[in-house]
């Protein structure tokens, strides 16, 4: 501390009021670092002090998708008869070019039987892309699905549960059971418009179960199995009850095409349930969870409503439902402590504003407080110089006024006798000659302000500043210093009828008008003192008042 200097120890004593009680060697060696900035020094140690930010999360990969089945074994996969897998044969073809004249029919019944909810029957030539091998590709997967659930529903006289929540206003639970209830109604499960990798996806992530449903338009079993086990209105409910992500499509379309061969499908209609599930084959206990097939059926006495049914409420839901519980409890958790974290990160995040606030408005504070105090300082320093120059002009006056009363006063003559009445109570009568002049006068009246204590004899014989002996040197002296008549500090006027008499130069008595036996006032003025030193000649205020 001794080695400091006033301006170090002032602002370590600034830094340390900020921060409350710190080493003070450290905050020293703070302050030095950053040339005795306090501002920079307290950023500094703020930011020291902070806890680094939490490294980004990187997104967990998709774990690799399982092909393996679970279930390969349970009865509905081994005992699934087994059938040709999207077969084409030549007349196909052949047929389907000899169709094309009654695709137009086909346009008018679809509209009929849509219009009456009717189901229409499944014909070859009922589709315009019959005699392709598959459709148009597109790459747009979600209006690829909902033209095909759209075809579906003219073909089964349905509509998705999604469109009937949007067509009532019941709860999707009640819906269902009004269908229940109405067996002339039907409605279908609500299919995912996206593609086949999201739904992947979408169990990975959701820890949610998936179901495929893949047709074939040309197997003879197509048409029984959408309008019975599609519409079935139990085998629905359990989609929406269990929370199941529905996705499907006609193989003739190319996503649905390459759906069925990664899950291997070789008979139409083909339904297989997909969830998250821990890796097998002595995989580490560790390692992250994988999408699993968790079984496939196939044919038309495999994917009847019942026989799903009761395989899902027998087998699959007790087996696969305490993993997805435990790993949605997990998602939970982790959602639970990312807002914990967040709302940790917005707290600590608005305390740092308000304590930046809070030191940034200490600062601006001991600022402004200094900067007051340097102000009234400046204001002090200089009254007190006005004070000294005023002091010093007033003792240069009263050394002029002894001059002249010693070496330029005119002796009392006959001529012109006039009474002079002094500030406050005083007045002296002089006799001035003929020949005197304005200046004549004013000297005598500014040596009447000497104090009685000042005697004569002590009067300086020489000017206090410039080489002046006579009345004509006088006039040019205060006319060069003041331009005017401000140097005397008083102005002389007729007591009644008043009239001022200006000093001027050079000016005799006669010539202003003064006569014989006139009372003349002396009134006393004040002026502002000029940055250089000298009287204004100007804004002048009477001591009088």
């Amino acid at each position: 501390m001794d080695r400091l200097q006033a301006s170090q120890i002032e602002a370590l004593q600034r830094l340390q009021s900020v921060l409350g009680p710190h080493d003070t060697d450290f905050v020293v060696s703070v302050l030095e670092s950053v040339a005795w900035d306090v501002q920079k020094a307290t950023d500094l140690l703020f930011d020291g002090e902070a806890p680094p930010a939490p490294a980004p999360t990187k997104a967990t990969p998709v774990a690799q998708f399982e092909l393996d089945d679970i279930d390969d074994s349970s009865p509905t996969s081994r005992h699934s008869h087994r059938g040709q897998g999207n077969p084409r044969s030549n007349w196909s073809f052949l047929w389907s070019i000899l169709a094309v004249p009654l695709h137009l029919v086909s346009g008018v019944l679809r509209f009929v039987f849509g219009v009456l909810r009717i189901p229409i029957p499944s014909l070859p030539f009922m589709t315009t892309n019959s005699y392709h091998s598959h459709r148009s590709a597109s790459s747009d997967s979600r209006s690829i699905t909902q033209r095909w659930v759209q075809e579906l529903e003219e073909e089964t006289g349905a509509c998705s549960s999604k469109r009937s929540m949007a067509n009532a206003d019941h709860q999707l639970q009640d819906v269902i059971h009004i269908h229940l209830q109405h067996q002339d109604e039907k409605i279908l499960p609500d299919f995912f418009d996206g593609s086949y990798e999201e739904v992947l996806d979408i169990c990975q992530k959701e820890g949610r179960i998936a179901c495929v449903i893949l047709v074939s338009t040309e197997h003879d079993d197509d048409a029984e199995f959408k309008r019975s086990t599609l519409t079935d209105a139990s085998f629905v409910k359990m989609f929406l009850d269990n929370n199941f992500i529905v996705w499907g499509g006609d193989i003739r379309d190319k996503a649905a095409w390459d759906a069925s061969q990664k899950l291997q499908a070789t008979t139409y209609p083909f339904v297989a349930f997909l969830a998250l599930q821990p890796r097998r084959h002595g995989a580490a206990s560790n390692s992250a969870p994988v999408v699993t097939i968790l079984s496939r059926h196939q044919g038309r006495a495999a994917t009847t409503a019942p026989v799903l049914i009761d395989h899902l409420n027998t087998q699959l839901l007790p087996r696969v439902t305490p993993f997805l519980v435990r790993f949605k409890t997990a998602l939970q958790d982790r959602d639970r402590d990312r807002r914990i974290r967040e709302e940790q990160d917005r707290a600590f995040r608005e305390a740092t504003r308000k304590d930046r606030e809070a030191i940034a408005a200490r600062l601006r504070q001991d600022k402004e407080e200094e900067e007051h105090a340097q102000k009234l300082a400046e204001d002090v320093k200089k009254k007190q110089e006005d004070s000294a120059r005023q002091k010093h002009q007033a003792e240069i006056r009263m050394e002029w006024r002894k001059f002249m009363r010693r070496s330029l006063l005119l002796p009392d003559a006959r001529g012109l006798r006039l009474a002079i009445k002094l500030p406050g109570n005083g007045r002296v009568v002089r006799s001035f000659p003929p020949s005197a002049t304005l200046t004549s006068l004013y000297a005598f009246a500014d040596s009447q302000l000497i104090p009685t204590t000042s005697r004569p004899e002590d009067d300086p014989s020489q000017a206090p500043e410039e080489a002046v002996d006579n009345i004509p040197r006088l006039d040019s002296f205060i006319q060069n210093k003041t331009a005017g008549h401000a140097w005397w500090g008083f102005t002389l006027a007729s007591a009644y009828p008043r009239r001022e008499f200006r000093w001027k130069t050079n000016t005799s008595l006669t010539e202003i008008g003064l006569r014989d036996g006139e009372q003349i006032v002396m009134e006393l003025i004040t002026a502002p003192v000029s940055t250089n030193g000298q009287i204004s000649d100007d804004e002048y205020e009477s001591e009088s008042d």
